[in-house]
């Protein structure tokens, strides 16, 4: 079954990239042609390269890293309560004035007290890892002027430092920027830290970014569903959980042990409902318990007790145990000895039951030839057969492979996109979730300060969410600029700057909305030639509403050629793509038909005033007739006039009724006689 599906493969490869995929961005869709396998004889079967745990799907060499040791100046401490986070050193007096002074900032922009920001920035300005905040100050111009290239400055010595966050910013500023040869350099050394912070190998629940939106309006379902203890369904999950059900015991454990659904981490509450899944048979969490102890996480580590568990597992049919168990194999950890053999068994028996892990552990073997005969197609076809499953380490070779040119042409372009889909699933991440805690409790102003912070250094979904807040809540978002609270001006210029990124990554609302900013003048010059380019880019992805604009600007020859017959073209689009538009379309169509056959007519004079005409009504219905009093006597007026049209209309129905002639009875016919 596997060789079939990987000569299906060698030809033409699929991937749908782990992109999170919200209705406002389109999925990431990778197409590998024969093109792109690089030439067998161009690449010799040199001697494998000495076997890298790292590439291995499952436990790390050494002891697992807490986050804030794998993202030094990392925020986290400040909101993680975890055992695993260490908190600032009380030896080290830098890092106590950096914590303190980040913690100090982060609630002024809870509060909106621009002098407790600037004291809290006169803190952090000397220390090393202030250098990264630093940089995100002057890139979004908080407490001082905007300026791109003094943030480049302050992360890139941060980042010589070690900060990873600055890292994160280096990377996407040359990834705009298309400087692939420096993007793809710092993306793959933040991929790799990445994948080493990764818990387990099977489904690792990646806690993606969420949007807080739908179009204009609050994403209310996923809102509801990131609540955690506040929320119903997860409050019934424990109710079961503590009447012994099995299942539901695991899945609070992997709330509490990975931090979701809007939980805090806490490894110790985590172990205690995995303890109890098990004595109820669950091999789910048999499962967890032998990676726990094969990495030594929040346990003393103990292979012997990590195949015990991992074997109890794949007895009850849990196909991804298998990988645990091919993995201490290959290393060698608590069996005898390594047995490549036996691995590549237990590998094939995850592969064959579609289990991710297994591709990826397949692939890794033909990779570097461990037990089998070195093939490098072999190798990317199992690759890719994990990375359409949906497992993130395949990413990450497939970049090394574009990156490298090994089994794969070398694509810089693309080995960036994939390690950049990596990087964002790092320690970093976590910003993520108390941005999105700050938003559910109200804390408006921490939370736009969170998703600024993520959208600096690369995250669309964090673009996209400060945007919203900025546009939503105005005044209320605490926006922070150059010497005190935003200005309109200021809150104009960074949520135009927001979207506009956003819609860089893929994001059609977004795109849109700077299409809308270029087109009416709202917070920059009127430029229909760069409204109809962010329009352009909206349509790509199958906008509707951009197209219906696009064919608008050709019927006026707005920033596009005055051309009727592209016009209608767009406009049929729209439809095409969304059967709501019908209405729009058709009024649209119908204008398009009276200028091309009447034209300089008083009925398109009419048209084209309409745009002029409709504020002006709109602001006299507004100013007239919606003033409170003037409101009340239109009101009474109408209904008025309803009751004296009802009477009238009853009246003229008895009129009639008395004017209908009786009817004339209607004779038998005499019965025919035959």
């Amino acid at each position: 079954m596997l060789q079939r599906g990987i000569h299906h493969l060698s030809c033409a490869l699929l991937l749908l990239a782990l992109l999170p995929r919200p209705s406002l961005a389109r999925p990431f869709v990778l197409v590998f042609s024969q093109d792109d396998l690089s030439d067998p004889a161009a690449v010799p079967n040199h001697p494998s390269p000495a076997e890298d745990v790292a590439d291995f799907d499952d436990f790390p060499e050494s002891e697992s890293k807490p986050d804030s040791v794998l993202d030094p100046g990392s925020w986290s401490p400040l909101f993680e309560p975890d055992l695993n986070f260490k908190n600032p050193n009380p030896s080290d007096d830098n890092e106590v004035i950096y914590y303190n002074g980040v913690r100090k900032m982060v609630e002024a922009a809870s509060r909106g007290d621009f002098r407790v920001m600037e004291e809290a920035v006169a803190e952090i300005e000397g220390q090393p890892h202030g250098q990264s905040v630093m940089g995100f100050l002057f890139s979004m111009g908080i407490g001082r002027e905007r300026s791109e290239g003094k943030a480049f400055l302050h992360h890139y010595f941060a980042a010589q430092g070690g900060n990873m966050q600055s890292k994160m910013a280096l990377a996407y500023t040359f990834y705009r920027q298309e400087m692939h040869d420096k993007a793809v350099k710092l993306y793959a050394e933040l991929a790799e830290v990445a994948v080493n912070s990764f818990l387990i190998s099977k489904d690792s629940p990646v806690i993606e970014p969420i949007r807080i939106h739908n179009g204009a309006e609050e994403n209310k379902e996923a809102l509801r569903k990131s609540r955690g203890e506040e929320d119903e369904d997860f409050q019934i999950l424990e109710y079961q959980a503590q009447k012994g059900n099995a299942g539901a015991m695991y899945k609070i454990g992997i709330f509490y042990y990975f931090g979701l659904r809007g939980l805090r981490r806490d490894h110790g509450k985590a172990l205690r409902w995995f303890s109890k899944a098990v004595e109820k048979g669950e091999a789910r969490a048999m499962e967890l318990l032998g990676e726990i102890y094969a990495r030594g996480a929040g346990v003393e580590r103990n292979y012997s007790k990590a195949l015990e568990w991992l074997t109890l597992a794949s007895r009850q049919e849990l196909y991804s145990a298998y990988n645990g168990m091919g993995y201490l194999y290959v290393k060698g950890y608590g069996v005898e000895k390594k047995n490549y053999t036996k691995a590549k068994e237990y590998f094939e028996k995850a592969a064959d039951n579609e289990e991710p892990g297994g591709f990826y552990n397949l692939g890794v073997m033909y990779l570097k030839g461990l037990g089998v005969k070195r093939d490098l197609k072999i190798a990317t076809n199992y690759f890719a057969l994990a990375a359409n499953a949906g497992q993130p380490k395949a990413f990450y070779q497939l970049a090394k492979m574009f990156h490298t040119g090994v089994g794969l042409k070398k694509n810089l372009p693309m080995a960036t996109a994939l390690y950049k889909l990596v990087a964002e699933r790092g320690p970093w991440s976590s910003l993520s979730r108390w941005a999105l805690e700050a938003y559910l409790k109200g804390d408006i102003g921490k939370s736009f300060l969170l998703y600024s912070r993520m959208a600096e250094i690369g995250y669309e979904v964090a673009q996209s969410n400060a945007a919203w807040i900025l546009d939503k809540y105005g005044e209320r978002s605490m926006c922070m600029g150059e010497s005190g609270l935003c200005t309109d001006a200021e809150r104009h210029q960074r949520v135009h700057a927001l979207w506009w990124k956003a819609s860089e990554q893929g994001n059609e609302h977004a795109a849109l909305l700077i299409g809308d900013a270029y087109y009416y003048g709202r917070g920059t010059e009127r430029d229909y030639d760069r409204a109809a380019e962010a329009y352009m880019h909206a349509k790509s992805q199958s906008n509707a509403q951009a197209m219906f604009n696009l064919g608008y600007m050709h019927e006026h020859g707005q920033g596009l050629p005055l051309d009727l017959h592209l016009a209608k073209r767009y406009y049929d689009q729209a439809l095409a793509v969304d059967p709501a538009a019908k209405l729009p379309v058709s009024l649209a169509l119908a204008s398009l038909w009276l200028r091309r056959n009447y034209a300089n007519s008083f009925l398109v004079d009419m048209i084209d005033s309409l745009p002029e005409v409709y504020p002006k009504v709109e602001a006299w219905v507004e100013d007239v007739i919606m003033e409170e009093g003037n409101a009340t006597i239109l009101t009474l007026f109408l209904c008025l006039l309803t009751v004296l049209y009802l009477r009238e209309r009853q009246r003229r129905h008895a009129v009639a009724g008395d004017m209908v002639p009786p009817q004339q009875p209607v004779e038998q016919a005499a019965p025919l006689v035959m």
